[in-house]
Parts: structure tokens; sequence; C-alpha cells
């Protein structure tokens, strides 16, 4: 996802002062690692748009020692692989058509006039289909916090008054901070590292860091550009300021560093304008970019599905409940009735008019495509180091994490923990 937006960055002081537990200042971390036999902590780090083959650039030693002192993968996202909902399945084991998080933007009958979008995301109505992973730590007693992660700044189970306004009731991290692209990557480990500076009962013991760098690199310039090397090579910095900073702390860690989907490359010369092909008289679209979706005009139905429905070069359109079954979506109701999946690389806009298409990179496209994998390594006391393992989904990481914090296994989750058993340590899981 492209976060072009800051999202309240005028008032960042207010709202960290006003929503979040401020990390705390303590001893210096040799005085503590000389005092204090510290349990392990678990962070996920998400490093947004992050292709596993960027691993393959030289320019990555800390991911790369990480993996070698554990397990990697080429992981695969949940459809569509987009970030919110991948984000998503990522925390709750759930993929996008059940966890409620269908897209980065969305429609409900429940909020008539009302678009899901990342500047109103804070309404628990959009999230309250799935359970993540940092409530189901705070109910079992394990104190969290959270650096940025999408829909961790909802108060989970709760209900805005009126459906606008503050929410009521519902379950946060202990610590959260809402997004803002404003603070760099330093600052976000830093924030981490404070929180793990504090006195036992305040340290949380499973937290979250999320970076948007490569991302936001990665559609700009696309995936084989000089500047997503660079954005690359930046956060891997970052992550290993990290590792250095654990160090310090005497704080041992087990690290799981996931995507939440790929980058490919796109071109103005390979868009497909869909008012070319069906009559706009006919339908409203939602969505544009790597798929499309359509909300028919009333009693146009029929003309629509002649225009959309079938194979038709470089995209294929479907009724969402002919949706391929591999892609596991087009149940939920906040998915639009008529959807098309271009090829990889190729765009379904609206109109003809490519001003907003750059040669860049885009993201959403079938989750099996190569360009899609994400990003996967773990490392740490309790990973045994089996080297690089066969391919999963991502719903599989939830169930990782809860090995790893002893929380209970869950049930009727997508994901299992089936690809780490191997490499999972017995006592990470009491």
């Amino acid at each position: 996802m492209r976060w072009t937006t800051r999202i309240f960055a005028a008032a960042l002081c207010a709202a960290l002062q006003a929503c979040v537990t401020a990390p705390i200042s303590g001893p210096k971390p040799a005085a503590i690692a000389q005092t204090e036999t510290r349990a392990p902590v678990t962070i996920l780090i998400s490093i947004d748009g992050f292709r596993p083959d960027y691993r393959t650039r030289g320019v990555t030693p800390t991911l790369d020692a990480l993996a070698a002192s554990g397990i990697s993968a080429a992981m695969r996202p949940s459809f569509p692989s987009k970030t919110f909902p991948n984000h998503w399945a990522l925390v709750t084991g759930l993929r996008p058509d059940r966890n409620g998080i269908v897209s980065n933007s969305m429609e409900d009958a429940g909020r008539p006039g009302v678009t899901f979008t990342m500047e109103n995301s804070r309404d628990p109505f959009w999230w309250n289909e799935a359970e993540p992973l940092w409530v189901t730590a705070e109910r079992s007693g394990v104190r969290s916090a959270t650096m940025f992660w999408p829909g961790s700044n909802v108060a989970w189970g709760g209900a805005m008054k009126g459906g606008h306004g503050e929410p009521t009731g519902g379950v946060r991290p202990e610590d959260w901070w809402p997004f803002d692209m404003a603070v760099p990557g330093e600052q976000r480990v830093a924030g981490v590292l404070d929180w793990l500076r504090r006195p036992t009962a305040m340290r949380p013991r499973f937290l979250t860091l999320y970076f948007d760098a490569v991302d936001s690199a990665g559609h700009t310039y696309g995936p084989d550009a000089a500047e997503t090397t660079a954005a690359v090579a930046k956060v891997d910095a970052q992550i290993g300021t990290l590792v250095a900073g654990l160090k310090a702390l005497g704080q041992p860690a087990n690290l799981v560093i996931v995507a939440d989907h790929g980058m490919a490359g796109t071109s103005a010369s390979r868009t497909i304008a869909m008012d070319a092909v069906a009559n706009p008289a006919d339908y409203r679209q939602f969505e544009a970019g790597p798929f499309a979706s359509f909300y028919p005009v009333p009693g146009h139905e029929a003309a629509l599905e002649k225009a959309l429905l079938g194979h038709h070069a470089h995209y294929d359109c479907w009724r969402k409940s002919e949706i391929p079954a591999r892609l596991h979506y087009g149940t939920n109701p906040r998915i639009p009735p008529y959807f098309c999946l271009a090829e990889t690389g190729w765009l379904l806009n609206k109109t003809a008019s490519t001003k907003d298409v750059p040669d860049g990179g885009a993201h959403g496209y079938d989750n099996a495509a190569p360009e899609m994998a994400a990003l996967f390594v773990a490392s740490g006391p309790a990973i045994t180091a089996l080297g690089p393992l066969p391919a999963f989904d991502n719903v599989d990481v939830a169930p990782l994490v809860r090995d790893l914090l002893g929380l209970p296994a869950g049930t009727g989750l997508d994901g299992d923990d089936a690809p780490f058993r191997a490499a999972v340590k017995g006592p990470a899981r009491n």
C-alpha cells in the first residue's frame, strides 16, 4: 500500500500523549544486562512490500545473518495481495475473505455512505470479524506493544458511538503508536527498545514493528530500481540497530520478520480502460489497479455481465461467487458483486487516462505470482537453525507467534504451525 497520507501528522504529539503510553527511559542497557536475567520476548516485524529476492542484492547483511541462524522462506501472501488485508491475515490467521479486511478500500451495508480507507480506519466495526494476536495476548496476561501495525490503534471489539466519534469499549495493546509516515525507521526502532528498557512488570513480551520505506520506493521507482535497493539496505541497517540494541540490553528475542506482499513493475503502456470495455451507465467501478471491482446499476446486470465476464487479453472477470476457489475470496459481503483481476504487471484503469500511472510498481495481483511473494525470516532462542523452508501461506504466521508466546493454539483458523514444528523448540510453547 502506498502510505501517501501522513495521518494526523500535525497532531502526532497530541495523539501520542492522549492515546499512547510513551516508551520510558530507564537505566543504561549495560547496567540492566549486569543485574537481570531477562526472559525472551517475541517481536513481529513487517517490512511492507519486501520481496524475498531482494535479499539476493547483497545489501541485507542483517537479514542474511538472521536467516542463517534460523529459518527463512518465500511466503505466499493472502489474496488480494494488498497491505491492510495481509497485515490482518498475519496477526489473525484468517484470510481476508474471513477476517473482514477484504481490501485497502471497502464498503459495507452496515455503514451506508462510508468507505473504509486508511484515513478512517479507526472504527472497530471494520476490524471486529477476527481477533488479532495482541488482543489474544492481552487476554492471556501477555503485555503487548505495537509500533504502527495496521489495525493496532483500533479498540478491538468495541464500537463507535453512533457510528462516529471515539470508540467505546474494546481492547488495545497496552502500548501503541498510531501510524505516521514522518516518523523515521530509526525512531521506530528506538521506541521499541525504550519499551524494553522498562522494569519487568511494565515490559511487553510481544511487540510489533512496521517499516514502509521499501514499499514506498517500489511503488515510486519500481522493484528493480536502485532507489528500491537503497531502501532495502536502509531498512536492513535499521533492523541491525534493533539487533544491536537488544544485545546491549541483554534482551533475548525471537524475531519474526515478514512482508505483507511483493511488488511487480508497472507501466502506463500496460493499462486497460474499463470504460471502453463496459458502458459506465451500467456500473459503478469501486476499485482500480491490479484488480477492479464493480457494483451494477440496478436492472443493468445482464448488460454488465455480457461485457465483463470471462477471459480477456491481460485480465479475467467473474461474478464474486465464481472467483477461482484457490484464491479463497468471494464470500464476504464486503466484496463487490463483480471482480476483475489483471495479468501481473497490467493495470485496470477506470478510463484511458494514464496521467496518474507512472512507470513504477504495484501489488494486488494473483498471490501465486512470484512477484507477489513475501519475505519471511525468523531467528531467536526458540528457533532451530534449519535454513530455508518450503513456501507456505502467510496465515501460518499467527500460529507460529502463538507458539512462541505460549498462547492457546486457536480454533477455526485458516493457518497452522505445521511449517515450523521442526524448527520451534519445545520450551517456546510453555
